[in-house]
């Protein structure tokens, strides 16, 4: 998400709920046969950095990335947008770096979405994305889905559910296809955001969240908005991933019958495992963005490593331009 809960958060409950092995359900059983089909050699190399991993060009030199489809995650901004920087220092700061685009959260700080529209005009930046919650009634999601319309965003996504009961689940998916449809009718895409816990979660029978997810979430109405950080991070916690966490990211993307529209792009530190900027840990991102491009890619790093700002950089710099940073 990473908005209304911490890395530390989300992983430490990740793991605490794991609660000893899972058992294979139908898509660990998939999963596994994937990486069955890995060669020896990389089988052997276990968790390891991706030296020389580009995002900015393919093979033949093109972008790999079109800087159109850039944007960064708020969140990771939330100490400057409330400290002494302030909102609009910080966003313009953003739309000099060349961002075209930003994924809302934290709310609108005191303005009206009239007004922050016309604020995001003034300096270049369209506000395409969102993270908001599950309403809690009628009112409450027409506003929320009135805001949206009126910023003129393409998609919101539901940044972050929890619950070790399938049939809490089975009921979030159901209010999600309800909001979906509801969504639909103000021209917007309705998406749900993973963190680890989704693959890690044994909800009985080998069945984890990610399962009920993506069996009950309608497909014509629900797109994925994949974080690339957690869900390599659910592989390894899981164990379905160990050995080649990006292949089972990929595994994911494919086997899921929803469409995935959205990353989030925030690295991994290989010995730590914790978040990092963009293109200065081990996930080969190239990798999983030939697999499955997208129609935004969303720079984000809940704890970034030096400053806000230094996070948006870099991670500017490593989409549009293939250049890996250093820590």
């Amino acid at each position: 998400m990473c908005y209304g809960i911490s890395d530390d958060q989300a992983l430490s409950a990740a793991r605490a709920q794991r609660g000893g092995p899972l058992r294979p359900g139908r898509r660990s059983l998939l999963r596994g046969a994937v990486a069955g089909a890995v060669g020896a050699g990389a089988l052997a190399a276990g968790v390891t950095a991706a030296p020389g991993a580009h995002a900015g060009q393919d093979r033949r030199g093109l972008p790999l990335v079109p800087p159109g489809l850039i944007s960064l995650q708020l969140y990771t901004m939330r100490d400057d947008l409330n400290g002494a920087r302030g909102y609009d220092a910080t966003l313009r700061a953003v739309a000099r770096m060349g961002y075209p685009r930003v994924e809302q959260a934290l709310g609108l700080f005191g303005r009206t979405a009239h007004e922050m529209r016309a604020f995001y005009r003034e300096i270049g930046v369209r506000a395409t994305s969102s993270h908001n919650d599950i309403s809690p009634d009628r009112a409450a999601l027409e506003t929320k889905l009135r805001d949206a319309r009126t910023l003129g965003q393409s998609y919101m996504n539901v940044p972050w559910l929890n619950s070790e009961v399938l049939d809490d689940w089975k009921r979030f998916a159901e209010r999600m296809n309800h909001e979906a449809a509801a969504a639909r009718r103000y021209g917007l895409r309705y998406g749900y955001h993973n963190h680890a816990h989704e693959f890690t979660i044994d909800l009985g029978r080998g069945v984890t969240p990610w399962d009920v997810l993506t069996s009950e979430l309608d497909p014509r109405l629900v797109h994925l908005e994949i974080d690339i950080y957690w869900a390599v991070t659910g592989g390894i916690e899981s164990g379905d991933g160990v050995r080649d966490p990006e292949r089972f990211t990929i595994d994911v993307i494919r086997s899921a019958p929803q469409r995935v529209l959205q990353y989030h792009v925030k690295d991994r530190d290989p010995v730590t495992g914790d978040t990092v900027d963009p293109g200065t840990g081990m996930i080969d991102f190239p990798r999983v963005f030939r697999a499955h491009p997208v129609k935004e890619y969303i720079v984000e790093n809940d704890t970034p490593d030096v400053t806000p700002l230094r996070t948006a950089e870099v991670g500017w710099a490593y989409l549009r331009h293939g250049r890996r940073g250093r820590r």
